[in-house]
């Protein structure tokens, strides 16, 4: 019985271990601040690296823009993609930007199980990897969100827009 009693109490505490440092991991720095809003150039630039990459592998996608509001500040779809990905990527773009984190941080929350799926209850959040905040000088300018594909291949895309910023 004093064997089954601590066998049970340590499985307790190793997955509210489990739950605290995946809870970390979404937690937001507070020293993440908004800047200006993204400019319609600089998501231009984005949106064409993005676009160039995933043509290069042929993936038919949708890349969508926000500002630091959440608001479109450009959508892009490719031909013969899938009409759901619309609504898709900006919600992975507005995820990214309103809780100042990759949307994959959520998926892998999620996967966890337990203290994860606290998540699956927040309004707004698509929790599926291919969004990510926009930083320029430090702080976050808005948010893209990539779907049409595979989310692996959708974050592919999102990391090939940002890398035009460097």
């Amino acid at each position: 019985m004093k064997a089954k009693l601590l066998f049970i109490t340590l499985t307790l505490i190793t997955f509210c271990a489990v739950a605290q440092k995946e809870a970390e991991k979404t937690t937001p720095s507070p020293i993440v601040a908004y800047g200006e809003p993204i400019t319609l150039e600089t998501a231009k630039k984005i949106l064409n690296a993005a676009q160039a990459f995933a043509a290069t592998k042929q993936w038919t996608v949708v890349i969508a823009i926000v500002d630091t509001g959440g608001n479109l500040v450009l959508l892009e779809k490719f031909d013969n993609t899938q009409i759901g990905s619309i609504e898709v990527a900006i919600g992975k773009a507005k995820t990214a930007n309103n809780f100042k984190r990759p949307t994959k941080a959520y998926e892998d929350g999620i996967a966890t199980g337990g203290a994860g799926l606290r998540v699956l209850n927040v309004p707004g959040i698509t929790p599926v990897e291919g969004g990510e905040p926009i930083f320029f000088n430090g702080k976050i300018i808005g948010g893209i969100g990539v779907s049409g594909m595979k989310s692996t291949e959708d974050g592919e895309v999102v990391k090939a827009g940002l890398a035009a910023l460097k």
